[in-house]
């Protein structure tokens, strides 16, 4: 388990299922999220796997439940008042950004679409040893006494500053105060090149720019992934 390169095994999984009401699709739910194993670490692998089900229990229990009865509202508000109806859509997307060096890094998009001019999204990720099969919080990687913060937020100032000037508007005109404002830690995983700090819709910039992801260099940061720090 500390060969440099141990990483985990992953197979896709899909749930997909439409919901009626008067025989008429109001909406249609879709999760799509992977299957962990690894190699001689059976209890890793379970504690991962159950993390990632009751992720998309969670999700399928929220939309099945909550947003089903909101489309079949909305669905008889257009035949009473003969309006058209476009039927709900929720989608849950898993993508893994890093798995290797006893990490498996992953973000999950959860995408909700209510009939107006376009969905929403929202970005969450778990970071994991595959030696514990435990989440692993990003101030584990710098230490308790470590000023990552001002590291990590220096570094995307940087960017931000030659994005901006590259394409004006790409963020809203005070980017730089909600850079620091919602910074959250939370809102990280691991790449092959560094570690990705990204920020929700509509935090720093528009709609149209989307979620916002900044990588730090691991050169910069001082350290690499490895099963020593795993």
């Amino acid at each position: 388990m500390n060969e440099p390169n141990y990483s985990a095994e992953l197979t896709p999984q899909k749930i997909e299922q439409e919901f009626e009401y008067e025989n008429v699709k109001v909406f249609k739910l879709t999760a799509e999220f992977p299957e962990v194993r690894l190699l001689n670490n059976r209890p890793a692998e379970i504690r991962i796997n159950s993390m990632i089900r009751m992720q998309v229990e969670n999700f399928y229990n929220y939309a099945a439940e909550k947003l089903y009865r909101q489309a079949v509202g909305e669905y008889r508000d257009s035949q009473t008042n003969g309006f058209p109806f476009r039927p709900y859509e929720a989608f849950l997307k898993y993508e893994t950004a890093y798995n290797e060096n006893c990490f498996l890094s992953i973000y999950r998009d959860q995408y909700v679409f209510t009939g107006g001019a376009h969905g929403n999204t929202v970005r969450s990720s778990d970071t994991w040893s595959l030696r514990s099969g435990r989440r692993y919080p990003l101030v584990r990687f710098f230490g308790p006494r470590s000023n990552y913060r001002n590291l990590l937020l220096g570094q995307i100032l940087k960017q931000a500053d030659a994005n901006m000037a590259e394409n004006p508007g790409i963020y809203f005109e005070d980017y730089r105060k909600l850079i620091v404002q919602y910074f959250n830690e939370r809102q990280y995983y691991l790449t092959p090149r560094g570690v990705a700090i990204y920020y929700q819709q509509y935090e720093i910039a528009p709609y149209s720019t989307g979620i916002v992801v900044f990588t730090v260099a691991y050169e910069i940061l001082g350290w690499n992934p490895s099963c020593i720090l795993g």
